[in-house]
This record gives C-alpha cells, structure tokens and sequence, in this order.
C-alpha cells in the first residue's frame, strides 16, 4: 500500500512540475561539476527548509539549478536531495522529493 501511495505522489508531482521530471533516466557520459555552495539568503519565515542547489541535465550538459527555501508539504517531511549514480552507459540524475519519516512502521520489529 505504502508502494502505490509513493508512485501515486510521484506521479502527481511529475505532472505538477514535468519539465523537472522529464530529465529522468537521460544518461550523460562525463560526471556532474562539483556541488556549489551557495550563501543562504535570510529564511522567509518560521518552518521553511533549504532545499540545496544541484546540477540538472540539459541538453547533453549540465546547468546549475539554484538552492531555495521551502516550507515542508505534510507536518514531518524531510527532503531528501537530489543524487547521481554511475551506470555502463553514463551519469542519472535521481530527483530529490519530500519523503515522511515513520518512526512507527517497522515491519522487523519482533525479529531478530
């Protein structure tokens, strides 16, 4: 259930911001440029989150998408950001996404 709740989500958020999403499993040959650091502006308010800048495919390169602040979607979101892994055929960009931290779900509970 918590499976097809999680593509469910994933789904929405590709159709709300699908010109992000439409990058996804684009392989590029070279590594990404090393992470910029960005100085902070000022948050805009109590409960916002820096979401971290990162190197976004485009066009066969790469292009800096700027760090931002942003206020969590659901009480205990926690964002998890954006990563490359390398394959045979190149460097996939894995997007971040809000994800809900469950103290409570633990199936191997009782098992040792």
């Amino acid at each position: 259930m918590k499976m097809k709740w999680l593509l469910s989500a994933a789904l929405a958020a590709a159709a709300v911001t699908a010109p992000a999403y439409s990058q996804i499993g684009v392989y590029i040959g070279t590594p990404p440029p090393p992470i910029r650091y960005e100085v902070r502006p000022a948050i805009p308010g109590p409960g916002f989150v820096w979401i971290d800048g990162y190197w976004e495919p485009f066009g066969g390169r790469y292009r800096w998408v700027g760090g931002h602040w942003e206020r969590p979607p659901y009480p205990g979101a926690f964002w998890t950001h954006p990563h490359y892994d390398h394959y045979d055929r190149g460097w996939v960009l894995h997007e971040g996404h809000w994800d809900h931290e469950d103290h409570g779900d633990h199936h191997d509970w009782g098992h040792r």
